[in-house]
C-alpha cells in the first residue's frame, strides 16, 4: 500500500505542478486569452497522459478523488483503501501547487481571489466530471486500460478548452487550486459546490459503466 500511495501523492503533484505553472508561465509571456488556455489544455492533458502512464501499473493512477470514490463504489477498493489514497492525492496535490508558486517565485502560499460560480460552471463541471470517470470505467471494464493514459489526457486537455469551467473535474485539484494567486486558482468560497458536484458526478457514472459491462472491475485507473 505505500508504494500505491506515493505514486498517488507523486502524480497528483506532478498533476498540479504543472497545471499551476503553466498558468504563471503563461501569465509571464503574455499573449491573447485564447493562447494561453490553448497551451494550457496541451500541456496539462499531455503531462496527464505522462503520469498515468508511468504510474498506473502501481497504483492505477487515479491522481482525482473522484475516481477513486467511483472505484470504491464499484467494489474495488475497500473504504479504508479509499480513504488512504484521497489523503494522498490531497498531500500531492497541495505540495505541488507549492512547488510550482516556489519556482516561478510567487508566494509559497496564497489565498486565491479567482470566484468561479454560478450553475453554468457546476454544469460543466457535473458533465467534465462524469465523461472523465465513464471514460475510465468503461476503458477498465472493457480489459483496455492501456488506452486510459491517452484517452484521459486528451478528454482533460478538451474540457480545459472548451468547458466554461476550463475543466477541474477533481476534487484534489479544486481543492489545492484555492492556494495559488495565479490565473488557474479558485476562490475557497467556491472550492465545496466544485468539490460535491465533481464527487456526484462521478458517482453516477458508476451504474451506467457497469451496466454496459457488468464483469467486475480488474484494476483501477486514470486521473
Amino acid at each position: 500500500m505505500s508504494r500505491r500511495l506515493l505514486a498517488e501523492a507523486i502524480g497528483t503533484a506532478t498533476l498540479l505542478s504543472v497545471i499551476v505553472g503553466g498558468a504563471l508561465m503563461a501569465a509571464r509571456l503574455g499573449g491573447d486569452d485564447t493562447a494561453r488556455l490553448l497551451a494550457q489544455a496541451i500541456v496539462v492533458g499531455c503531462a496527464l497522459g505522462v503520469a498515468i502512464a508511468i504510474f498506473q501499473p502501481i497504483s492505477g493512477s487515479h491522481f482525482n478523488p473522484s475516481v477513486t470514490v467511483a472505484f470504491w463504489r464499484a467494489g474495488t477498493l475497500t473504504g479504508s483503501d479509499t480513504l488512504r489514497y484521497v489523503g494522498a492525492q490531497l498531500i500531492g496535490a497541495v505540495t505541488g501547487v507549492v512547488a510550482a508558486n516556489a519556482t516561478f517565485g510567487d508566494s509559497t502560499v496564497a489565498v486565491s481571489e479567482v470566484e468561479r460560480s454560478g450553475l453554468g460552471l457546476l454544469g460543466a463541471e457535473a458533465i467534465a466530471t462524469f465523461m472523465l470517470v465513464l471514460v475510465i470505467l468503461m476503458l477498465v471494464r472493457s480489459d483496455r486500460p492501456t488506452l486510459v493514459p491517452v484517452a484521459v489526457g486528451a478528454w482533460v486537455a478538451a474540457i480545459i478548452f472548451a468547458t466554461a469551467s476550463t475543466g477541474f473535474a477533481n476534487p484534489a485539484v479544486t481543492v489545492s487550486r484555492a492556494l495559488t494567486s495565479s490565473e488557474a486558482g479558485i476562490a475557497p468560497v467556491s472550492v465545496v459546490p466544485f468539490v460535491v458536484v465533481q464527487l456526484a458526478a462521478g458517482l453516477v457514472a458508476v451504474p451506467l459503466a457497469t451496466q454496459m459491462f457488468p464483469q467486475p472491475i480488474d484494476q483501477p485507473a486514470s486521473r
